[in-house]
């Protein structure tokens, strides 16, 4: 056999490659934007809460689409660089991300101007050099960083020893 593989089996491994999942997320709204209320529900059914106006672009109880943007970069981020550290010879021990998305008033609306991604990672075996690369990498690959490529997203990465 000599390490090749059939066609079949090269068909198999592309299809899981593109044939990936498709995630749903929904949300409701009722009334005026500033005194209406709506339910945001992640399709999983792992979250389900309400948003608001005052949620949103005041402190009020209740999350925010920036919210759940903000948790959707640093989970994707925190993943994928877990996978990059991996490939480069490195597996993290543990991968803390934080992300803070900024919405502003630009152009005459609200609009989500930068995301700053704290990271702290304990990875032995790898130098400051190479783990503040591979964190650069991930930050312009991860799933959701490419889909968020119109914001400016800020990286700080620190390496625990």
């Amino acid at each position: 056999m000599g390490g090749t593989l059939s066609p079949v089996v090269l068909q198999h491994q592309k299809e899981e490659l593109t044939n990936m999942a498709t995630r749903k997320g929904s949300a409701s709204w009722e009334g005026t934007l500033k005194g209406g209320k709506g339910t945001m529900r992640l399709g999983s059914g792992a979250y389900e809460g309400p948003y608001s106006f005052s949620s949103r672009f005041e402190e009020a109880a209740g999350t925010n689409p920036e919210e759940l943007i903000g948790a959707a970069e640093a989970g994707c981020f925190s993943m994928a660089l877990s996978a990059n550290l991996e490939k480069a010879g490195h597996p993290a021990k543990r991968i803390n991300t934080t992300a803070q998305v900024k919405l502003e008033i630009s152009g005459g609306g609200p609009k989500i101007t930068s995301i700053d991604l704290d990271c702290e990672a304990e990875v032995p075996g790898i130098d400051e050099a190479k783990f503040r690369e591979q964190a650069e990498q991930t930050k312009k690959t991860c799933p959701v960083s490419v889909a968020l490529a119109g914001t400016q997203i800020n990286l700080n990465a620190k390496l625990l020893k």
